[in-house]
C-alpha cells in the first residue's frame, strides 16, 4: 500500500514510500531536504519491517529543531501502521 506524508518542521516537505504484505518499507522518497542523507536513509530502511525503522528513528533531532526527517519518517511510518492495522 502506498502513503504519502506531509512533513512538519524539517526542510523536506513530504515522504512517500510504500509498505508490503509484511509491513516492510519499500520506495521511500523524500521531497526536499538534504538530498544525499535522504537518499542513504532511503536505501538504509528498505525491505525493513516499518515497526522497527519507527523505533529505531523516533526522536532523532536535527540542530535546534525539535524533529528530523528521520524522526518525521518514523511519525509517517507509525501513522500508517495505525490504518492498516485491523
Amino acid at each position: 500500500m502506498h502513503f504519502d506524508y506531509k512533513t512538519n518542521g524539517v526542510c523536506s516537505s513530504g515522504i512517500h514510500f510504500d509498505l508490503d504484505e509484511e509491513q516492510r518499507i519499500r520506495n521511500v522518497r523524500f521531497d526536499g531536504g538534504c538530498d544525499g542523507n535522504l537518499k542513504a536513509i532511503s536505501k538504509l530502511v528498505e525491505g525493513q519491517t516499518a515497526a522497527d525503522v519507527a523505533q529505531l528513528l523516533e526522536g532523532n533531532l536535527c540542530g535546534f529543531k525539535q524533529t528530523s526527517c528521520a524522526d518525521q519518517l518514523s511519525r509517517a511510518l507509525k501513522e500508517a501502521l495505525s490504518k492498516t492495522a485491523g
